[in-house]
C-alpha cells in the first residue's frame, strides 16, 4: 500500500518547529526506556501514554482555573475597580467569547502544525491574558485578558480530547479521555481553593503557572501517530506509535488499520459543507455537536460561574468555603468516570448522569441539592461528550468538525454564563426548571442516537457510520 508525500508544498517549514523527527523519537525512546524501568512495564502499552496525558492535562486544568477563576473573585474585583454586576457578568462571559473565536481556529490550527503545535499557541495568549488581568487598573484590561485566556482555552479545548483519543490504546482511551475533564475540575477546584487565600491580582498570576509548565513539557512527547499519519510522515508515525505503545510491542496491526483508515482519503481533499450531507458525515457530527451543547444548557457554567453568589442567596454563611467544597465534589466525582467510563460504557453514564441531574435540579434551591447536580454532572455530561466528540469524529472532517462541535459548546457557554445571574435575579426556580428540562432532553438524545464506543478502535467507530 503506498503512503502519501512526506510534507506538502510550502507548509514543511512552517510546521517544523513544532515536530520532532524519527531521531528525535529514538533518542526519547531511549531516554524513556531508563526512566520509566522494565519492558515488562513498557508491554503494559500505557505508561508512555499516561506520562504524555499527564503532560497535556496542564492544558485543562488552566481552562479549569479560568472557569473558576471569576467565582471567588467576583465580590473583591467589583469593589477594587468600581464595576457593577452586570460589567462583572461581561467579564465572566468574555472568556467564552475567546473561546468561541479559539474554537473556530482551533481545528485548522491542530490540522496544520499538529496537536502539540496548536497547545504551544494556545498556551501563550493564556500566559497573557492572566498578566493583564493580574495589572488591571480598570475594566478594559479586565476584559483584554478574559479574552485572550478564553481565546487560549478555546483551542485547548478542543485540541486535549482529540490528541488523548489519538495516542490512547481502545483499552484505556475512555478512562484516559476522562482525564480531561478532570483536570478541568482540578483547575476549577484549586481556583476555588486558592480564592480563600490569596487576593485576586495574585491568583491571577498563579494562574500563568499550568501554561508556563506545559509549554516545556510538550518537548517531551510525540505527536499524535495519527495527525502524523495523515500528513504522510511515515517514518515518525511509526516511530511515534512505537514509543507509545512500548519498544517490544508489536504494533503492525495497529499501524495497517491507521493506514488503511488514512488511505481511504487524500490530505489534499477538501471538505465543503455540502459533503456533511453524508450520514457518515452528518451523524456523528450531529451527535458531536448535540452533546456538547447539552452540557452547556443545562446550565453548569451558571453554576461554576457564580457559585459563590448562588450560595449567599441560599443563606449558606461561608459560600467561598461551600464553593470549595462543591469543586472538590466535582472532582472526585469525576475521577469516579475515569475509572468507569471503560467499563461500564459511555451512553448508560450519560443517561445516569442526565436523570440524576433532572432530579437534583427539581430540588436545587437547597445548597445540598446544588452539589448532588455537580455531582451528576460530573459522572457522564462533564467528561464524556468531549471523549465521543474525539472519538466519533472521520478523521478527514476532524478539524471542520471538531470546530464547529467546539464552537457551539463555547456559544452556548457564553449564553448561559451571561444570562445566568439575570435569570437568577428573575426567579431561582424558574431558572433551575429550565436547566432541568434540558437534562430531561438529554435522557432522549442520548438514548436515541448516541452510539456506545467502549472497545472499539476509532476507525471501527468511524467505519461503522457509513
Amino acid at each position: 500500500m503506498s503512503f502519501r508525500d512526506d510534507a506538502e508544498e510550502g507548509r514543511g517549514d512552517l510546521r517544523k518547529p513544532f515536530l520532532h523527527t524519527g531521531s528525535w523519537y529514538r533518542m526519547g525512546s531511549r531516554m524513556g526506556s531508563s526512566m520509566l524501568g522494565s519492558s515488562q512495564a513498557l508491554r503494559d502499552n500505557s505508561i508512555s501514554v499516561v506520562a504524555c496525558v499527564l503532560i497535556v492535562a496542564l492544558g485543562p486544568i488552566q481552562f479549569g482555573f479560568t472557569s473558576g477563576y471569576s467565582s471567588p473573585t467576583q465580590s473583591a474585583i467589583i469593589e477594587d475597580l468600581g464595576l457593577t454586576v452586570s460589567e462583572f457578568s461581561l467579564f465572566g462571559s468574555l472568556s467564552n467569547v475567546g473561546a468561541m473565536v479559539g474554537a473556530i481556529a482551533s481545528g485548522q490550527i491542530a490540522e496544520y502544525i499538529g496537536r502539540k503545535g496548536s497547545l504551544m499557541i494556545a498556551a501563550i495568549p493564556n500566559i497573557i491574558g492572566w498578566l493583564a488581568i493580574s495589572f488591571a487598573r480598570d475594566s478594559s484590561f479586565l476584559y483584554m485578558g478574559r479574552l485572550l485566556e478564553g481565546f487560549g482555552v478555546g483551542i485547548i479545548s478542543y485540541t486535549v480530547p482529540v490528541y488523548i483519543a489519538e495516542i490512547a490504546p481502545q483499552n484505556l482511551r475512555g478512562s484516559l479521555g476522562s482525564v480531561n475533564q478532570l483536570s478541568v475540575t482540578l483547575g476549577i477546584m484549586l481556583a476555588y481553593l486558592l480564592g480563600l487565600f490569596v487576593e485576586w491580582r495574585i491568583l491571577a498570576v498563579l494562574g500563568i503557572l499550568p501554561c508556563t509548565i506545559l509549554i516545556p513539557g510538550l518537548f517531551f512527547i510525540p505527536e499524535s501517530p495519527r495527525w502524523l499519519a495523515k500528513m504522510g510522515m511515515t517514518e515518525d508515525f511509526e516511530t511515534s506509535l512505537q514509543v507509545l505503545r512500548g519498544f517490544d510491542a508489536d504494533i503492525s496491526i495497529e499501524v495497517n488499520e491507521i493506514k488503511r483508515s488514512v488511505a481511504s482519503t487524500t490530505r489534499r481533499t477538501t471538505i465543503r459543507f455540502a459533503d456533511l450531507k453524508e450520514r457518515r458525515y452528518w451523524f456523528p457530527l450531529m451527535v458531536g455537536i448535540g452533546l456538547l451543547m447539552l452540557q452547556q444548557l443545562c446550565g453548569i457554567n451558571g453554576v461554576l460561574f457564580y457559585s459563590s453568589t448562588i450560595f449567599e442567596a441560599a443563606g449558606v454563611k461561608s459560600s467561598n468555603a461551600a464553593t470549595f467544597g462543591v469543586g472538590a465534589i466535582q472532582v472526585i466525582a469525576t475521577a469516579v468516570t475515569t475509572w468507569l467510563v471503560d467499563k461500564a460504557g459511555r451512553r448508560l453514564l450519560l443517561i445516569v448522569s442526565s436523570f440524576g441531574m433532572t432530579l437534583s435540579l427539581l430540588v436545587v434551591a437547597a445548597s445540598f441539592f446544588l452539589k448532588a447536580m455537580v455531582v451528576t454532572f460530573s459522572l457522564g455530561m462533564g467528561a464524556i461528550p468531549w471523549i465521543i466528540m474525539s472519538e466519533i469524529l472521520p478523521i478527514n472532517i476532524k478539524g471542520l468538525a471538531g470546530s464547529i462541535a467546539t464552537l457551539s459548546n463555547w456559544f452556548f457557554a457564553w449564553v448561559v454564563t451571561m444570562t445566568a445571574n439575570l435569570l437568577l435575579d428573575w426567579s431561582s426556580g424558574g431558572t433551575f426548571t429550565i436547566y432541568m428540562m434540558v437534562s430531561a432532553f438529554t435522557i432522549v438524545f442520548v438514548t436515541l442516537w448516541v452510539p456506545e464506543t467502549k472497545g472499539r478502535t476509532l476507525e471501527e467507530i468511524q467505519w461503522s457510520f457509513r
